[in-house]
């Protein structure tokens, strides 16, 4: 459901970012400046919920003269006292280094997502969120905190993997300018060095980094841990924008999106889906003429440690203040993740199977059917297409008992697993599993080989999405990501089948995450197969040990 917000005031008086922005920062220590500390309160900007960490806060004499936000009304999502965040998670006092290695200590990859997310959205609940918010309209966060994502990415970083990695214009890097209603792309073939980028830069035009999960540590490793909470590819990409310029049109996209400001300041404004049509859209738009897409619903400033977000369908355009550049990274996910994009795959499935099973499927059409359907018939009132149109539907309805749910989840599984990135082992997790085991090359022999899992060894899975056990009716495989690569689809899906006395065993590793289980307590026939199956995934990197493995 679209939640439209109340404009009333506004509609009469359209009060732009800049004026906005320009009017109500006061200079410094204005004499009439009153300093206040207010209680959490919900306020709003245009009709919109604004969410401000909680801090003392200046009120300024812009703002008592009238630039106020408007009061909540009915439509908007209320933040309770009782939905405050817990107090363990002081996400507005943790920068992001220390959470991510705090996250090192969590025992469990769901619990990681669950705790990051928590931080990325802080102060609103998470699951106030994905209930009030998700898919349904754009939320601002204020913090009032610039570095409140600081080390997510920076234009140092930049400049660095410019420097040291094989950056491709048109692959990894995307050269951009929105000049008078024109949007231009203007990447030149090859790599993309420093010199030619900043002299794009300097000349007025955007960078859009495609993929910096690729080149940055900090980006894949927040980016992994998050796509275990959206069971859905999660990925990014950073945009860096000279003062006074735009580089892209308006349009809307076919991901959810998360607008993470790291550096300078961005003019955002936000316009309602023009339709239902384009409610929750599974493509993207074309680019729009301002005269396309109406009077927008947010109109707002972002500064370095605030959040926007917005669903797909929602059109926005962003462009930069005359005084500050602009780095940001947009984090994404939930493309082609629709009870639709299931349905596709499922229907056909489920037709194959009831024509194979049922007879009333595999009978004929009329004889005469086609002189009265289709559309050149559509307008005849003939009893006949009635009579066809419920059969139709009686053939739907019976479609249903065939529908191969389970299989038809397992196959968009296999995609999301593939879409995924691999996991960025932990200390901890890198020297219980194969990538700390100590064999090495060393004096002329190689050593380090007498390292084995034995009855007694605690193991699990080393994260909770890595694998998953999928069937094509004939035979069982494992999927998972351990070997994929940081660039998307680089390599193909990796599995391998999984020996029919392994499978009840490798059913019961995937169900007991995140505890560790003894090999011995494996439910397979014999001491063998249990240890044949363990040192299969210890090898491929998909369980780790309670405690490192030490040579013999």
């Amino acid at each position: 459901m679209l939640v439209t917000p109340k404009t009333e005031n506004m509609e009469r008086k359209h009060v732009s970012a800049f004026a906005l922005y320009q009017s109500a920062i006061p200079p410094s220590n204005p004499p009439n400046e009153v300093l206040t500390v207010k209680k959490k309160k919900r306020k709003l900007q245009d009709g919109l919920p604004i969410v401000k960490s909680k801090k003392i806060r200046k009120k300024s004499a812009a703002v008592r003269n009238g630039f106020q936000t408007k009061k909540k009304d009915k439509q908007e999502t209320i933040l309770n006292d009782e939905e405050q965040q817990p107090r363990e998670m002081a996400g507005d006092t943790t920068s992001l280094h220390i959470l991510l290695d705090s996250l090192t200590k969590v025992n469990n990859s769901r619990e990681r997502a669950s705790k990051l997310f928590q931080w990325f959205v802080h102060p609103i609940p998470s699951k106030s969120f994905f209930r009030d918010t998700w898919e349904k309209k754009p939320l601002l966060i204020k913090r009032q905190t610039r570095d409140y994502y600081k080390g997510l990415f920076s234009t140092a970083e930049f400049d660095r993997i410019l420097r040291d990695d094989n950056v491709q214009f048109g692959v990894n890097l995307d050269v951009t300018s929105y000049i008078n209603g024109k949007r231009e792309t203007h990447n030149p073939p090859g790599r993309a060095l420093p010199y030619t980028v900043w002299d794009f830069y300097e000349s007025g035009c955007s960078l859009r980094m495609l993929n910096p999960q690729a080149f940055s540590s900090t980006v894949w490793n927040v980016l992994s841990i998050l796509q275990e909470l959206f069971g859905s590819m999660a990925g990014a990409n950073v945009y860096l924008t000279p003062a006074g310029t735009q580089g892209f049109a308006p349009h809307y996209d076919d991901i959810e999106a998360f607008v993470v400001q790291l550096e300078g300041k961005k003019h955002w404004r936000v316009y309602n889906p023009r339709s239902e049509d384009e409610v929750l859209p599974v493509v993207s738009s074309p680019n729009f003429s301002q005269a396309e897409i109406g009077k927008p619903i947010l109109d707002v400033v972002l500064e370095a440690g605030d959040l926007l977000y917005f669903p797909r369908g929602f059109i926005h355009q962003g462009d930069c203040l005359p005084d500050a550049h602009s780095l940001h990274v947009t984090v994404s996910s939930y493309q082609k993740n629709s009870w639709g994009d299931l349905l596709t795959k499922l229907v056909p499935a489920a037709v194959e199977i009831a024509v194979e099973e049922d007879v009333e499927f595999r009978k004929g059409l009329p004889l005469d059917y086609l002189s009265y359907m289709g559309v050149q018939n559509s307008d005849k009132e003939d009893p006949r297409r009635a009579e066809f149109l419920s059969h139709i539907g009686s053939l739907m309805k019976k479609l249903v008992a065939y529908a191969p749910v389970d299989a038809a989840v397992d196959q968009k599984a296999r995609g999301f697993l593939h879409d995924c990135l691999p996991p960025l082992l932990t200390p901890a997790e890198k020297a219980s599993s194969v990538y700390g085991a100590p064999a090495r090359w060393e004096d002329g022999e190689a050593l380090g080989l007498t390292v084995h899992v034995r009855p007694q060894t605690r193991i699990r899975l080393i994260r909770a999405g890595i694998a998953r056990l999928c069937s094509d009716g004939e035979e069982v495989s494992l999927y998972h990501t351990a070997e994929n690569s940081r660039a998307y689809h680089k390599e193909e899906l990796k599995s391998f089948e999984i020996k029919p006395e392994h499978t009840d065993a490798m059913e019961f590793l995937l169900h007991s995450y995140p505890k560790f289980v003894t090999v011995s307590s494996l439910p397979c026939d014999t001491a063998e197969e249990k240890l044949s199956l363990a040192d299969l995934l210890f090898e491929k990197g998909l369980i780790h040990t309670a405690d490192p493995l030490k040579a013999e």
